[in-house]
């Protein structure tokens, strides 16, 4: 199980880095909740949103670390974002339901990317 979900993990970041939005679709649960430093996000609809924003931010996200165990993955991270902010590094982790990801707990420095948290989790 925990090989699927790990799978699962890095297909959906691949997805990010390629913001192939339909992509990341396939693996949230219907009732994903997505936890950062800078908001809470609860459903597919609303981490979508949020997806979007990020994608729409960065230049590239690199996997640099991955570990899993049942029903949940850790991943460790890079997350370039153009100057002034440059790497942020970033660890998630998440917890399956039925092969899709139910919770996304990420953890990073907020100061970084803090002006850009409306452009983020804007309400559209």
């Amino acid at each position: 199980m925990s090989d699927k979900n790990l799978h699962t993990a890095l297909a959906y970041y691949r997805a990010m880095n390629d913001k192939d939005l339909s992509e990341v679709a396939k693996y949230l649960h219907p009732e994903v909740t997505l936890l950062s430093p800078l908001a809470e996000v609860l459903g597919k609809d609303a981490a979508l949103a949020a997806a979007k924003g990020f994608c729409s931010l960065i230049k590239k996200l690199t996997i640099r670390a991955q570990f899993s165990a049942q029903d949940q993955v850790m991943l460790a991270f890079d997350v370039d974002f153009p100057a002034p902010i440059g790497t942020l590094r970033s660890a998630v982790l998440m917890t399956f339901k039925d092969g899709l990801i139910k919770n996304n707990e990420m953890f990073y420095d907020p100061r970084a990317i803090e002006n850009s948290k409306g452009e983020i989790f804007s309400q559209d």
